[in-house]
């Protein structure tokens, strides 16, 4: 036993490693997982302290613990036989199908990150861009939601920037779990993203196994609490104005609902900005075929080149107003208790109405629905015309441009002329004939509201059911 054996110098390293490896694995890794974890559940701890709705013990869960429980749900199960069965497979190939679906779903959150890094970004690029106002129509009816009830804000998606600005305004609330369309499935944006608690769905996903697999992350998402964000339209808004809910998240969240159970509270939120950032690029692929968005990353770069100029030579400007309207929330255990059967459509519509009744009009927005309505106007009449729309709209959307409407249509004015949407002429100003795309785009978002305008066809809901959020 005590022989001296010799040894290869490559094979005594690989043993030695194999060795380090197997120690590591087991005895190492499980030690520095567990010092970890403890850290991690302490410093969960102490924000919930300090959150309205506390982060919820199943967005901590482990990303495979989390896939597994998806893949081993009977309804998954039943779907995987039926896949099988329908596109003659066999059942531990769609088996696996499934459990790429769930991979692809499933997020993997990160307390440190979501408040550590990405809630401050988007503080500071929030403040950086617009100056942010919060608007909320019923807060007394917001601050007495049930803290068991699990919360999901519903919004209009009018720029990317919604994901920031939401984050930044719900940080006292609770850490919102996003539905992320395709667009960001991209490397390394797609680890970030997930990272911070979205998951993934695709828009037009026709295969039912995929929906099986979405459905019951959605419903084990909603019956654990977690709070919940997304954008019922589907997309980016093309035109500017609102458009049909899609009911494919919304169905999975009524058709797993529980009345005896945890409570599901619905809180319809409005945006509205004086400028998109991304207008153009919508206003373009509004003009095509299909969501093609043509937006090449030198003329992005580009744009944030010039704006890091303009603050490094103290010329920057801000792009005015970015305001965000918390409505009346809504109940689903009450609107079950109000009507039998499947409440989806009837849900659309309501929240939909809520966050119509909600947008905010901004400088911008009113001075586009001028100029489109009525066409070539002196600065006093533009005055008038504003002044007579606003005194007829509710206090809640117009804010503070009641007080000052002067100033208001002055700001619209010189954003928009820089835009170089209208001009001058005569002491009159002109929509400009390259503008009026861009005076439509920006005028949609308020024209449901306005006196004596037709309402756009966003207050109702489109009658099928895919995933169609994020």
């Amino acid at each position: 036993m005590t022989k001296a054996v010799e040894l290869p110098l490559w094979l005594f390293a690989l043993i030695v490693l194999f060795a380090a490896v197997t120690f590591a694995s087991h005895f190492l890794f499980p030690s520095v997982r567990w010092y970890f974890r403890r850290r991690l559940e302490r410093a969960v701890a102490q924000l919930n302290q300090r959150l309205d709705r506390p982060i919820q013990p199943f967005k901590l869960t482990r990303r495979f613990d989390m896939i597994q429980r998806i893949i081993y749900n009977p309804q998954v199960s039943q779907a995987i036989a039926d896949h099988a069965r329908a596109e003659g497979i066999p059942e531990n190939v769609a088996f696996q199908q499934a459990r790429r679906y769930a991979r692809e779903i499933v997020p993997s959150f990160s307390a440190s990150l979501y408040f550590g890094v990405a809630i401050r970004a988007a503080r500071f690029l929030s403040n950086a861009l617009y100056h942010v106002r919060l608007r909320q129509l019923d807060e007394p009816a917001l601050r007495a939601i049930d803290p068991e009830a699990t919360v999901v804000f519903v919004m209009n998606h009018r720029s990317n920037m919604d994901y920031v600005l939401v984050t930044y305004l719900a940080a006292d609330r609770s850490a919102l779990a996003y539905a992320v369309g395709e667009w960001a499935q991209v490397w390394p944006l797609s680890r970030l993203i997930r990272a911070m608690g979205a998951y993934f769905i695709r828009r037009r996903s026709r295969n039912d196994l995929y929906r099986a697999v979405l459905a019951c992350y959605v419903r084990l998402a909603t019956g654990a609490g977690v709070t919940q964000a997304m954008f019922p339209e589907g997309g980016l808004s093309l035109t500017g104005g609102l458009m049909p809910a899609k009911l494919g998240l919304l169905k999975y969240i009524t058709a797993g609902f529980d009345p005896e159970g945890r409570d599901v509270v619905f809180v319809p939120v409005a945006l509205n900005y004086d400028r998109v950032l991304e207008d153009r690029i919508l206003i373009a692929a509004s003009m095509g075929t299909g969501r093609c968005f043509n937006a090449r990353i030198g003329v992005i770069a580009g744009h944030v080149l010039r704006q890091l100029w303009l603050w490094l030579t103290g010329r920057y400007r801000r792009f005015g107003d970015a305001v965000v309207t918390f409505g009346p929330p809504l109940s689903l255990r009450a609107l079950r208790a109000e009507r039998s059967g499947d409440v989806t459509e009837v849900l659309a519509d309501r929240l939909m109405r809520r966050i119509a009744d909600g947008v905010p009009v901004l400088p911008v927005p009113l001075v586009a629905w001028l100029l489109q309505t009525h066409g070539a106007m002196t600065r006093a009449e533009i005055d008038a015309r504003a002044a007579a729309a606003l005194a007829s709209l509710p206090a809640s959307t117009v804010g503070r441009l009641c007080a000052d409407p002067h100033a208001a249509t002055g700001a619209g004015l010189r954003a928009l002329s820089r835009q170089g949407a209208l001009r001058q002429d005569q002491g009159r100003y002109v929509p400009d004939a390259q503008g009026g795309d861009l005076l439509r785009f920006y005028a949609n978002s308020i024209r449901h509201l306005m006196p004596g305008d037709v309402p756009g066809n966003g207050l109702g809901a489109e009658p099928e059911a895919a995933p169609g959020d994020g």
